[in-house]
Formats: structure tokens, sequence, C-alpha cells
């Protein structure tokens, strides 16, 4: 138990090594996919700025100046009228307001680098996006600000210490609008522009953004994900099979050490009464008496078929494994074949017990080889008896259904676990009381029945529970 534990443990820990190891390099692969993906946009976004101005003498904004120069010039004008040079916070709204409405409805650029990107074969399809850093109005050379983005101001001016110091805005400045956007992963830094007309100057950025950026890029790293995938997937099967070979080998070795014991123990019985008995005979007192001599004799003979048949047994079995099973079939009646088998088994090992037969064969044949049949059927009885802890009562039900002929062995005996029914048929194995086996065996006796069974054609199956007795269904083809 605790090597077992040790291995999953072991095998669990590894697993999770491995996990995190792809995890780490497929992380680091969409990282290298993500800024991959963004050089190529920016690049892209260079060189259609630069046919841009070399072919077309333009940056994409031409109309945005006209239109901004027109309102400062108008904006300044009223100013003058009104022999004011400051303006109120609501007209600063309004005409930081009215310059984000321009650059995102005038500019030509996003349409330009659409065409740009199409025509080399990528996506076109992105929003542009303008951040504003600062626009301010320029009356000859009195500079009215209207706008000043926070981290534009602290990149241009330091702050004060007691600023730094508490977080707080400076006392004095610019007033300040928050656009309330936030720069994301999926944008892409085009250019940063700087532009002074006659009555403004104003300083903004221009990103792309791809909302299906990270779709873009899962599928360039899909590769290395499926692989990865399939690597976890297939250490962890791997592990898993052999994992659950090792349990089975080990579950092999113990049972074959049990049947070893078991034999030698099944084996040492009959040899010691044997010995005992010609050690008897050899008594002056038991020379002159005929009676015990042929009752020693007897004994002797009884325990020397017993050792006969436990060696033929393993015999037969060992037969099995290296060749098929040679099968002498003849047509017999099955009720009439069940019937002698009980009757010798009563008249034999039956040990007292209730045998109740129920049979529906209507004079049935069936072709069979009778001494394996009997060897079956014998098995079933005799586990019957031996695992039952009062008197053993055995039922025997007979019938055919859908080409097959069926016999029940039903018995009141201690039953057998879940467990244990899933390997009551395998060779060598014994069903326990936790790790102590009350009931003497080879662990041989329902593995020679599946056996002789499935040379037929058929199958056994077993229905039990603990303290309930059990079933066993032997199925048969005719």
């Amino acid at each position: 138990m605790k090597i077992r534990n040790t291995i999953l443990l072991l095998g669990i820990f590894s697993i999770v090594i491995l996990i995190s190891a792809q995890i780490i390099i497929i992380r680091g692969v969409w990282q290298q996919k993500d800024e991959m993906f963004n050089l190529r946009y920016r690049l892209l976004s260079q060189d259609a700025l630069t046919v841009m101005e070399r072919q077309w003498s333009t940056d994409g904004f031409d109309t945005v100046r006209i239109l901004l120069n027109a309102k400062s010039e108008m904006v300044l004008k009223k100013l003058t009228e009104l022999k004011e040079d400051t303006l109120t916070a609501e007209k600063k709204q309004a005409i930081f307001e009215y310059v984000t409405y321009v650059l995102n409805t005038q500019e030509d650029l996003s349409q330009f680098l659409s065409r740009w990107f199409q025509r080399r074969g990528f996506d076109k399809d992105f929003k542009s996006k303008i951040v504003i850093n600062r626009f301010e109005l320029i009356n000859f050379d009195k500079k009215i600000p209207v706008y000043l983005n926070d981290e534009f101001a602290n990149r241009q001016q330091p702050q004060r210490t007691d600023t730094l110091r508490t977080g707080s805005q400076p006392a004095s400045g610019p007033p300040r609008f928050r656009t309330g956007q936030s720069r994301r992963s999926s944008e892409i830094l085009v250019k940063i522009y700087g532009a002074e007309d006659n009555f403004y100057r104003l300083d903004f950025v221009y990103y792309i953004d791809f909302s299906d950026k990270q779709k873009i890029v899962l599928r360039e790293t899909s590769a290395s994900l499926a692989l990865s995938i399939f690597s976890i997937f297939l250490v962890v099967t791997l592990f898993l099979i052999t994992y659950k070979n090792l349990m089975e080998e080990k579950r092999l070795s113990n049972l074959k050490t049990d049947f070893i014991n078991n034999m030698t123990h099944e084996l040492k019985t009959p040899l010691s009464t044997i010995t005992v008995a010609g050690k008897t005979l050899e008594l002056p007192l038991i020379r002159s008496n005929e009676a015990k001599i042929l009752e020693t004799a007897k004994m002797i003979g009884k325990q020397s078929v017993h050792l006969n048949q436990l060696i033929n047994m393993i015999l037969e079995i060992s037969m099995w494994e290296r060749t098929q099973f040679q099968l002498d079939k003849k047509k017999v009646r099955i009720e009439d074949l069940l019937n002698d088998i009980v009757e010798s088994f009563k008249s034999g090992g039956g040990n007292g017990a209730s045998i109740i037969q129920k049979y529906n064969f209507k004079d049935m044949e069936v072709d069979l080889d009778i001494v394996y049949f009997t060897t079956l059927i014998n098995n079933l009885l005799s586990n019957a008896v031996k695992y039952s802890d009062k008197d053993p009562v055995i039922e025997i039900e007979g019938f055919a259904e859908n080409n097959y002929v069926n016999v029940k062995v039903s018995d009141n005996g201690i039953g057998i676990s879940k467990n244990d029914q899933k390997h009551i048929f395998d060779k060598f194995y014994r069903a326990s009381t936790g790790n102590i086996h009350k009931y003497k065996g080879l662990g041989l006796g329902l593995y020679y029945v599946k056996k002789i069974a499935e040379a037929h054609g058929g199958d056994v199956t077993v229905t039990s529970k603990p303290g309930k007795g059990s079933i066993f269904t032997v199925t048969l083809p005719y």
C-alpha cells in the first residue's frame, strides 16, 4: 500500500511539473506571437505613413487642421471682442469635445491604412483610437490652455516634491479633463502627432485597435497549444496505463504467492496422511489386524486420489495456457446429465447439502464434453458447500432461452463482495475477509469453470450479496 501511494504521488508530481512547464512554454509562445503581431502592424503602418507623406504630401489630418484652425480663430475673436483672456470651464469642455469629434470623424488615415493592409493580405478590420494629450489656443505670443492630459503633463514638467509625496494634482496649472479612455493590450501605437497652426497647438496619439487580435494570436499559437495538450494527454494516459499494469502485476504476484502457499498446504495434507498411514502399517499390532490394514489402505488410496487430482488440475491449466481446449463433444440430454451429476455429488462430497432441482429443458439435447461439463457443475456445487456457514441449501435451475442453455446454481452461502466479483474468475484468485482466507482452496475452481464455459462457446456470470448467497449462471449454446 505504501509503495502504491508513493508511486501515485510521484506520478502526480511529475504530471504537475509537466503541465506547469507546458503552461510556461505556451505563455512564452503567446507573448512572442502577440509582440510579432504588434510589430507587424506597426511596420506596415509606418510604411503607409511614408507613402502618404511622399506621394500625397499628407498625413491624413489636413481637413482636421483646417477645421480646428477656423474654430480656434473664431473663439479667439470672441475673446477679443469680450476683452477676456481666459476661458470658463464650460467653454473649455465644449471646445475639447469639438476637437475630439473632428479628430475622430474628419481624419483620412484610418481608411488609407485599411486599404493598405488589405492590399498586402492582412486583416483590415480595426478601430482607430485617438488620445489627445494637449490642446491650447494661440493668440499671438500668448497661449490659452484648453486641455492637458495628466500623463502628458507629468512627462513635460517635473512635479513638485509635495505633489509626488501625496499623489495629488498640482495646485496651479491648466485645467484637465479625463476622457475615460485607457490603453488596452490590443491597441497598437502608429504615430505621435504634434501640430501647431496659426491659432492653436494640438498634441495627440493615434492608435489602431484590433478587436479580434486575441483570436488571430490564438490561431497562430494553435499548433503549439494542440501539441502541448496532446503531450500532456499522452503522458497522463501512459502513466495511468503503466500504473494500472504495475498494480495488476503486483496483484498477480500476490495471487501467485498465495497460490504457492495454498498449494503447499494442500499437497502437504495428503502427503502427511500417507506418510503416517505408511508408518502405521509397519506396527506389529496393525499387521496382525486385517481390518486395520484395510482401513489404512483405503485412507492411503483416498489421499492418493486427492493428491493426483491436485496435480492433474495444475497440469491441465498449464496445458490450457499453451494450447486450445480439445473437447470431445457428444449429444446428451442435459437434464439427465445434470441429474446424474447431482446424484454423484450427493453420494460423494455433498456433506448433507440440500439440493433442489428445477429443469425446463423438454428432453433437449446439447453438444457437450461430458467430463468437462461434469467438472464445471461439480466445482460450482463444491463452492456452494464450502462457502456456506450454515446448512447448505443449493438450488439448480435449468432452462433454454434464445438458442442458449442456462444453468443457474444458487446457494445460501456467505456471498461475494462487489470487489471480489470482479476477480473471482481470475487464476489463483480467492475471495477473502480482510487479509485472512477462512476457506481452503487453490483459487482455481472458478477459473476452471470459466475456461470450460468459454471453450464450449458460452460464458458464466455471478450475482451475489455478502450474507445473501450467490447465483452462478452458466450459458452455453445448443
